[in-house]
């Protein structure tokens, strides 16, 4: 396993920082977002969908409500998928993530991932981000 370190003093090196790891990110299936509420998840996806030419920062929303949001890129389809609501096996399963990731060029980016233990199991990546004050934010990117 692999570990980088980032400091981001913003909401826009978050983003660039996102479009820097995109091209690394197109060969995984399954990227687990890990960080507390406001931790700068989306901000990041945002950068993701921009560097992968799947979507403008503008477009990219949080998915907490509608819990997937599908943005179809040139060489890679991205689904950022947020499962803070989802508490169960069973609610897990209505959402066709199998689906998700048996699609070829796609990349799955989940927020609360860890909450299933498959899911931490399975993973290709994992991004953590962790608040240090108002703006600054710690992102570590641990590779299988």
């Amino acid at each position: 396993m692999t570990s980088e370190e980032y400091i981001t003093h913003s909401a826009e090196e978050t983003i660039a920082l996102g479009r820097k790891l995109a091209p690394t990110l197109k060969s995984a299936r399954m990227v687990i977002l890990r960080g507390s509420l406001g931790a700068g998840k989306t901000t990041l996806v945002k950068g993701i969908a921009e560097g992968l030419h799947a979507a403008s920062p503008d477009d990219v929303t949080s998915p907490t409500f509608t819990l997937i949001h599908e943005y179809r890129g040139p060489e890679v389809n991205l689904y950022h998928v947020d499962l803070y609501r989802v508490d169960t096996q069973r609610e897990l399963d209505t959402l066709g993530l199998d689906e998700l990731f048996a699609e070829d060029g796609t990349v799955v980016l989940l927020e609360w991932g860890e909450k299933f233990k498959r899911f931490e199991q399975e993973r290709d990546v994992e991004i953590s981000l962790e608040r240090q004050g108002e703006q600054d934010r710690t992102i570590v990117v641990e590779r299988q």
